[in-house]
């Protein structure tokens, strides 16, 4: 059986957990401790003895170990290709592989400028004014994404034809908005549809009230995001 390293609060390893359910794959799991004072140090020593970057998830298949949610993505619909995540043309494969890139690391960038409302609050105020003044900028970025992710739907019920890794990527995206007390996608019809629909399905709607329980216990009370 497969073993996959995860965390409560991991974007990406959270991606991995909703595709490895979506292919109907067993797997174990191990959660690495994590803390908002301190963040995962100490860190998990498998983890650290697997990824130089000491970073989850790493995915464990036999022999093989495996880190970067691109790479495990690739290599699990590779090996367990049905049902697919990815379209079946070369060409709309690397449209999807694009687009996963712009949730992992275009989008991934103001959303970062959110995460200090989880953790515990500076005791400067001016910190957390200066973070506060930081996010609404990264809000406005955040809105002009859901507009832009609103216009490429375009009537489809999905970014790449069928369920992808595109939509889970994507997904997770608009969700860390939502928790984070950023943008919603409700403004725009197909985009707040799209996330419904995914939301509905057993394996996005596992993760996503894993995470809330995970931010009960340790994150500090964000209100959830605004239009």
């Amino acid at each position: 059986m497969m073993k996959l390293y995860s965390a409560p609060l991991s974007l990406f390893s959270r991606k991995v957990e909703i595709a490895l359910r979506e292919k109907g794959l067993s797997f174990e799991r191990v959660m690495v401790p994590f803390d908002q004072s301190v963040g995962y140090h100490p860190k998990h020593p498998d983890v650290l003895a697997a990824n130089p970057k000491a970073q989850v998830p790493v995915l464990i298949d036999g022999d093989l170990t495996l880190y970067d949610s691109t790479i495990i993505l690739e290599y699990l619909e590779e090996a367990h290709p049905a049902p697919a995540l990815f379209p079946r043309s070369a060409a709309d494969r690397a449209r999807c592989r694009l687009l996963d890139l712009y949730a992992d690391e275009i989008m991934l960038v103001p959303l970062r400028a959110l995460m200090h409302r989880t953790g515990p609050r500076p005791d400067e105020p001016d910190a957390w004014t200066q973070a506060e003044t930081k996010a609404k900028e990264a809000e406005g970025v955040i809105r002009r994404q859901f507009g832009e992710l609103n216009r490429r739907l375009n009537g489809h019920p999905y970014f790449c034809g069928a369920l992808s890794i595109v939509d889970i990527a994507l997904f997770m995206a608009v969700h860390f908005s939502l928790r984070l007390g950023g943008p919603t996608p409700n403004p725009h019809q197909a985009l707040a549809g799209w996330y419904a629909r995914l939301r509905a399905r057993p394996a996005f709607a596992n993760v996503v009230e894993e995470i809330l329980k995970a931010d009960l216990e340790l994150s500090s009370p964000v209100e959830m995001g605004r239009d």
